[in-house]
């Protein structure tokens, strides 16, 4: 087997696989053209034929562009505007009206490409430098960043991962992680394959059917990769047992920092738990080797150990390397970092300093040399994994008339590690209520940026250049 769809048990083994691929990738190149660079995107869930038009943009020489699906209509409209796809699969549930390119249903796939076999299109990659994938990420400005992903990052952001988690041709991983994240579309399925292993593909996480698949020894798991928040809600199932994970080889989590405390439980409850650290922009960097099982608890809090093909700096204001044990920015380099955002090289310049990428996040590292990721150097928070930045929130805010001034925070929260909060200044004369607030921004916003506390006040605390002190809104208890 190579890939698997979860939800109904049909398999494809290699060869399978690689015929679909030239399928699509034929009727790709017959479409679009060889090399074309043209982008293909999708608005869909998680699906084995995702998987195929993913390799197959590759061998055709598209970009593939895979769309955040729980983004509002009018925020997806701006991520097409500005990837101009030639093409769209998109799922019968999705609003794909703001689209002007050419739409087909993902489940569709098949009756399009049309010939039962096709072989593979000669002459059709790009260069291994140039980008094959597109991953949308919002900067603190709240404008849309196309994170552009080379075949040359992906193999080594795969390389990465495979040599740092005992990845091989046994392995069989599971994919809860949507797949327009780097974590699903790469970390938990390019890299089995990767490896020579195999994958089964679901629909999306749910942690009563995802315990029992990875407790199921028909699917033979071996590996699965999820945010923090997931392992909390697979520990608190009523019929959690943690014999049920037993089988995993490793539990790798990412894309929000897990606590200790979460680490510590599930490592002394027997289960290989690997906290990491990634971005789109990066690939996989860091992770915790499973091997000393009681260096799982002694460094529970540690992203781990930088993998094979990453060199790190930690710096200062001034881009000077601080001393062991201090905190400073996190510096990166290697062949799985991007060369860039998509129609952005302002923005792609100031993220670089030379060739390290400056990741925002401050950290440190110990005496043995594991680094820990102390804080984020910007406002942005974190909700069930998905990266929230207050100034977009707060721009959505300040669009409804009677706000005078808003200010948006994260707060802590059992279920999704962090949730956003609002601080509201009305117009004089102006009669605000909270409900409003979130009303307004449940039509302008994804479900995970909008806050779920807000607070109407009549100051918000600001230095004498007129920035917030959202130090000081942290400690604000109403």
């Amino acid at each position: 087997m190579a890939v698997g769809d979860a939800e109904s048990g049909a398999v494809l083994n290699y060869a399978a696989l690689d015929a679909a691929i030239n399928r699509v990738a034929a009727y790709l190149v017959g479409t679009l053209g060889a090399a074309s660079g043209e982008r293909v995107a999708t608005l869909a869930r998680n699906n084995v034929n995702m998987v195929i038009l993913h390799f197959a943009c590759i061998r055709a020489g598209a970009i593939f562009v895979p769309f955040n699906w729980r983004l509002a209509v009018a925020e997806i409209a701006v991520l097409q505007v500005d990837a101009q796809p030639a093409l769209l699969f998109y799922d019968t549930d999705f609003d794909v009206s703001a689209f002007s390119c050419t739409t087909h249903l993902l489940s569709d796939l098949w009756g399009i490409v049309g010939d039962e076999h096709a072989a593979p299109p000669v002459n059709a990659r790009r260069d291994f430098a140039a980008p094959s994938t597109l991953l949308y990420t919002s900067g603190t400005s709240g404008v849309p960043k196309g994170v552009m992903v080379s075949e040359e990052n992906a193999t080594w952001g795969n390389i990465n991962f495979i040599l740092g988690n005992g990845v091989g041709a046994d392995s069989v991983f599971l994919c809860d992680m949507p797949l327009f994240h780097t974590a699903g579309l790469f970390a938990a399925t390019r890299v089995p394959l990767c490896a020579g292993g195999a994958v089964w593909i679901s629909k999306g996480f749910d942690a009563g059917k995802t315990l029992a698949r990875i407790a199921d020894p028909s699917l033979g798991i071996t590996h699965y990769f999820s945010v923090p928040q997931m392992a909390q809600m697979l520990w608190n199932q009523p019929d959690f047992d943690p014999a049920m994970m037993h089988r995993l080889h490793l539990y790798a989590t990412g894309g929000a920092p897990n606590p200790a405390a979460q680490i510590e439980r599930f490592a002394r409850a027997g289960i290989n738990i690997s906290d990491g650290f990634g971005m789109s922009e990066t690939g996989s960097n860091f992770g915790m080797p499973v091997a000393d099982k009681d260096q799982l608890v002694t460094k529970a809090g540690s992203c781990g150990l930088p993998y094979i093909s990453i060199d790190t700096r930690i710096v200062d204001d001034g881009g000077r390397d601080v001393a062991l044990g201090q905190t400073g920015e996190l510096w990166l380099r290697g062949p799985s970092i991007t060369k860039g955002y998509w129609n952005k090289p302002e923005v792609t310049a100031a993220a670089f300093e030379g060739d390290w990428f400056k990741t925002g996040d401050a950290a440190r590292q110990d005496g043995d040399g594991f680094f820990y990721l102390v804080d984020r150097k910007k406002d942005m928070y974190i909700s069930g994994g998905e990266n929230v930045y207050p100034a977009e929130v707060e721009a959505a805010i300040a669009e409804l008339p009677y706000i005078a001034e808003c200010a948006v925070i994260g707060v802590a929260d059992e279920k999704w590690g962090e949730v956003g909060k609002a601080f509201i200044i009305a117009r004089p004369g102006a009669y605000v209520e909270a409900a409003q607030i979130i009303a307004h921004c449940r039509v302008r916003l994804a479900r995970f940026k909008v806050p779920v506390f807000v607070v109407i006040t009549d100051e918000i605390p600001r230095t004498a250049t007129g920035k917030v002190q959202k130090h000081l809104l942290k400690n604000d208890n109403s």
